[in-house]
Order: structure tokens, then sequence, then C-alpha cells
């Protein structure tokens, strides 16, 4: 499987990463011979890179993902995220607390990448959704505990999830003080890309992609499959997450699926077997994308995206289509 690098990590990562989350479910809620299965599978077709967090299954996720690991006897990069409480006033301490607990339940004593799981907002006072934590707390309270903790040799490398409000993503990024970033991207929202029709997802990422290469942080994509939309169907997996809300993509999963369809002439016209394996060979051949995730529900859906995702990027001719849908679609 190719291997690329995780920005400024130094990380050879595999284009295909495991997505240990909720959405798929098999290491939250699979049945532990599942689990061992999937993740020597994945370990032998050339993916070393497992992303995990301390709210996946509130903890059953890195729990399961350290005893799969341990009892198959491999050591992949392991990344996880830690989410904060806003009225913590103490956030340092909150940060070492979350990584200890994460360490216990891996069964490790460093893991290669540790993430901030907020949402970033404004530091203007507008009302936070949520769990927003402001630029100014990401740069002068976060960061600066994440490279304690790099001293200390309990995480290799720092990164953020990079979503919330795009102006303060994008400051975050600016500040070249974080290692990787986790990016929404898939054919329902493109806008982190370069050269796409903007105007038609509900939130234009504001081509974060060139951003990120310009300051040297690695991108880990998330939501390439929109939590299933792209699937263009309304049914899950019985160990899937059962209900998914849309990250920046449209009002809810059915309008989602709805959407979706529109961009069937990628498939039509040959250049992917489905809309999956269209939107995750579009991510790759987005060059700043180090790793895409994706979440499994069976090992069927394991060997699926080994199989695209060793197909290669899609071709120029499969991205001009696209952008004549997108630009459709935007009006």
């Amino acid at each position: 499987m190719e291997q690329r690098t995780l920005g400024r990590t130094g990380l050879r990562v595999s284009a295909l990463g495991f997505g240990c989350g909720d959405v798929g479910g098999l290491i939250v809620r699979g049945a532990p011979a599942e689990r061992e299965r999937a993740v020597a599978r994945a370990f032998e077709a050339g993916i070393n890179y497992f992303d995990t967090a301390s709210s996946y299954g509130s903890g059953e996720s890195e729990r399961n993902l350290g005893r799969a690991l341990k009892a198959v006897g491999i050591r992949p990069y392991v990344g996880t995220k830690f989410r904060l409480e806003p009225a913590e006033k103490d956030l340092g301490a909150a940060i070492g607390r979350s990584l200890q607990a994460s360490l216990e339940r891996l069964g490790m004593e460093r893991v290669d990448l540790f993430q901030l799981h907020n949402l970033i907002v404004r530091d203007d006072g507008a009302p936070a959704p949520g769990r927003g934590l402001t630029v100014r707390r990401v740069l002068d309270e976060v960061m600066p505990a994440l490279g304690a903790l790099r001293k200390q040799g309990k995480i290799g490398a720092a990164g953020i999830t990079a979503l919330g409000d795009t102006a303060s993503v994008h400051a975050v990024i600016d500040a070249g003080v974080v290692d990787t970033a986790q990016v929404c991207l898939n054919l329902l929202n493109p806008s982190a890309a370069s050269a796409v029709p903007t105007g038609f997802p509900a939130q234009d990422f504001g081509r974060l992609l060139d951003r990120a290469r310009q300051r040297g942080v690695g991108v880990i994509n998330i939501r390439v499959l929109a939590a299933g939309a792209l699937s263009e169907s309304l049914d899950r997996h019985a160990i899937a997450m059962p209900s998914v809300a849309p990250i920046a993509s449209g009002a809810d999963y059915a309008a989602d699926v709805e959407q979706a369809r529109r961009l069937r002439p990628v498939v039509d016209k040959g250049y992917a077997e489905d809309l999956m394996e269209a939107s995750i060979r579009f991510a790759l051949a987005n060059e700043p994308v180090s790793t895409v995730l994706v979440g499994y529900s069976t090992m069927e859906h394991l060997e699926r995206a080994i199989t695209v995702v060793n197909r290669g990027p899609l071709p120029a001719a499969a991205l001009d289509l696209l952008r004549g849908v997108w630009a459709g679609m935007s009006r």
C-alpha cells in the first residue's frame, strides 16, 4: 500500500488508515475475535495508522484497540484524541489526565499522535457551540501542554480536529504549532480541496488542504464517506452507529443521501464502481492528504477499502467531471 509522509512528524503512514470510531463500530462494538482478525488483516495489507479517541464508546475503542493489538502482537502508529470542557480552568492538567487515562486503556506508554477533539471557535466572545475552545486558549494553553508531553516522551506529535469556525481553524494552522489536522473532505463537501466550486456545502473549509501543506501540517482525512451517506442507502449496519449527524454537509443524514445521488455521473461514466469508491479516490487525488480514515463495521468493509485505495487516486478526467457536477449543485 502507498505510504505518505505525515507533515513534519516524519512518520510515513499508509494512504488508508483504520478508523476506530463509533460510526463504523467494529472496534467499539464488534466481537473480540472479529476485531483481532480485522486489525491483523489491516496491518498485513499495509495499514500502519490506527486512529481512536477517548470519547469513542466512552473509552471502549481505546480499550478494545489496545487488547486487539496486544493479541495480534503488532505495534502500528496509534493516534488518539482528547476533549476538554471549556469551563476547565487548568487545561494543561486536564490534558495530562486525559492522556494518562488513554494510555492506561490502550496499554501503552506513549502514543504517536495526540489530538485536540474540540471545535475551534472565535475569540470575540460569541457563544461557542458545544465544547468549543477559542483560538487563544488553543494556542496559549493547549499547545504548550502538548509540547511538554512531547518533551516527556509521552506523545510523538500534536494535532487538532480542524472543525469549528473556519477562520479560527485557519488561524491555528497558520500559527505553525500543530503537526497534524483532521480535515473533513468528501464528495458532499470538497471545499477543503483546491480548485473546487464553493457555496453548496453547509460549511466552506476555505481550501484548508493548501493551507496545511504550506505550513507543513499533515492532513488526516475524516468523514470521507460522509458517515455512510455516500453509500446512497438509509440503512445502517447492526453494529454501526444507528444515527449519525452530518458534519459540514446537509441538514441531516437523509438529506446527505439524497444529495449524494446527484453525484452519480462519476459512477455512470465508469470512473468508479460506486460513490464510496469515488470519494476515497477523490481524497487520495489531493496531494496534501497523508492518510484517509475509513471506519469499518465488517471485514468486508475493510477489504473493500483496501481494494479501492490500491486502485489509486481518481484520474484527472474524473476530477474535471466532478467539478462540473459540483458547480451545478452550488447553483
